[in-house]
């Protein structure tokens, strides 16, 4: 097994699979069970669901299609997407997923991070941060798949989830998001320094070079994958898959 995670990271649109770039512009992927099935066979090692309009749509999880890929998926699952309330976060335990991941409900009401971590554990619970550069150079955290600028550092934000319970942070670049130019190593270097937590990087992976790159000169403890896990390449069609484990074990010595 690889010391270092990899996740693939998929983004639902209600029942179907798409893939955006910079939280945009998103391309439909498929079916999400027949995705999983895939990964099954692949024998990744988790899998991470986010739903990209559930809290822009102010709309609960869709339960029925959550249940249906925790009934297929042989590992572990996160969610993020609408999950607003300490019942909701129950009700996606009680389907299968291990994992509950907060975004948009965390700035809104800080302390139901710390709810769901004193009931269920820090380990189930996630924060995600989603970063966009001002003009500046400082790093500032978004909500609502990145169309809500909450005037919180980046860095700053991090600090605090982790005072407040979170066991994790998914890092996402949103400048990068979908774009096959590698990782803000200057960003998740930042989040990794900052916090004790750890840290997920996502958000622009393009080839296992990338992963090689944020984790060697980050330290980060978990790389999720967009892109490159459900299309062939840059501007080639969708094929859902995973890097050569063998490769990734020798990059990541």
């Amino acid at each position: 097994m690889l010391k270092t995670r990899i996740i693939p990271c998929l983004q639902l649109k209600g029942e179907s699979l798409i893939k955006t770039v910079k939280f945009k512009n998103f391309g439909y992927i498929g079916d999400p069970i027949n995705t999983v099935r895939i990964f099954n066979e692949l024998e990744v090692d988790e899998l991470s669901f986010v739903d990209v309009r559930a809290s822009i749509e102010n709309k609960e999880p869709n339960y029925k299609i959550l249940r249906e890929i925790a009934d297929e998926c042989f590992m572990p699952l996160s969610y993020g997407g609408g999950v607003k309330s300490l019942e909701t976060a129950k009700r996606v335990y009680e389907i299968g997923f291990e994992k509950v991941i907060l975004n948009t409900a965390a700035f809104n009401n800080p302390d139901l991070i710390t709810q769901i971590a004193t009931i269920y554990g820090s380990q189930a619970v996630i924060v995600a941060i989603d970063c966009k550069k001002n003009l500046w150079g400082k790093y500032e955290a978004y909500g609502l798949s990145g169309t809500k600028m909450f005037r919180k550092d980046a860095i700053e934000w991090a600090k605090e989830v982790e005072q407040f319970g979170a066991g994790e942070i998914l890092l996402t670049s949103i400048e990068r998001e979908g774009t096959w130019k590698g990782f803000d190593t200057d960003l998740v270097k930042k989040i990794v320094d900052a916090s004790s937590l750890p840290v997920i990087a996502h958000g622009g992976a393009g080839s296992v070079k990338d992963i090689e790159e944020v984790v060697k000169k980050t330290n980060v403890s978990a790389v999720a994958l967009g892109s490159m896990v459900v299309y062939q390449g840059k501007d080639l069609g969708v094929l859902v898959n995973f890097p050569d484990k063998i490769l990734l074990t020798e990059s990541l010595r």
